[in-house]
């Protein structure tokens, strides 16, 4: 750990990896957001991996859900993302996939959230835009967050490079990260592992680093 001006540095993985720095965010573990994904069972398990060990550790969990607003909220972005979404070519076609209520917007059963953790709600691909979780993150003095779920090429890149503007250090699980198309995915990968602003782990490293935090077994 490096010191300077009163800070910690982390230079590690392992020195990230504390309860103290990091919080687990889960990112879009939604019923119609894994329907749309080839391996959702294999992410949704390793995903389940990565929460075991964050609970057992003491981490602060966050998820994130995609939200959709009716069409007569969307407004000009929302239309446009949403028709590119859907291929569909005139307003009167869009179909708002994830409104409040609706079976594809909420988490899949896997991941029911505790009632220590947050559900926070977006309709951006960054999860910082528009939501409480810098203010979270910044208020419990944390300067890290993991992060797992789905998309890499459609939210989870946007947020990792957008907390890493806001001064946190990011960690990508890569295994526990689903896509919706594998090349842009390995693209997103290839290009934080080049910016060099993230660790890139995957779930066996990162679990047993997280479950060193777990209290001793007085079983």
């Amino acid at each position: 750990m490096e010191r300077a001006y009163g800070l910690e540095i982390p230079q590690t993985l392992a020195e990230v990896c504390d309860p103290r720095r990091m919080a687990l965010v889960v990112y879009d573990m939604q019923v119609g957001v894994l329907n749309q994904i080839d391996r959702a069972a294999k992410v949704t398990e390793r995903v389940v991996d990565v929460l075991r060990a964050a609970r057992d550790g003491g981490y602060r969990v966050l998820f994130m859900r995609h939200m959709s607003l009716p069409k007569e909220l969307m407004g000009v972005f929302q239309f446009r993302m949403a028709m590119a979404w859907q291929r569909a070519e005139h307003v009167e076609d869009v179909k708002p996939w994830f409104v409040r209520d609706a079976p594809g917007f909420e988490l899949v059963p896997e991941v029911e959230p505790l009632g220590s953790e947050a559900v926070l709600d977006k309709l951006t691909m960054s999860a910082f835009e528009g939501t409480p979780l810098d203010i979270v993150l910044r208020d419990c003095g944390l300067v890290a967050f993991a992060i797992v779920g789905v998309a890499t090429e459609i939210g989870i890149e946007p947020t990792v490079r957008h907390g890493a503007d806001l001064g946190y250090i990011p960690v990508v699980v890569t295994d526990a990260c689903g896509a919706g198309h594998e090349e842009a995915a390995k693209r997103s990968i290839d290009g934080l592992a080049f910016s060099g602003d993230s660790f890139l782990t995957d779930t066996a490293t990162f679990t047993a680093l997280l479950r060193r935090h777990a209290p001793p077994d007085r079983g």
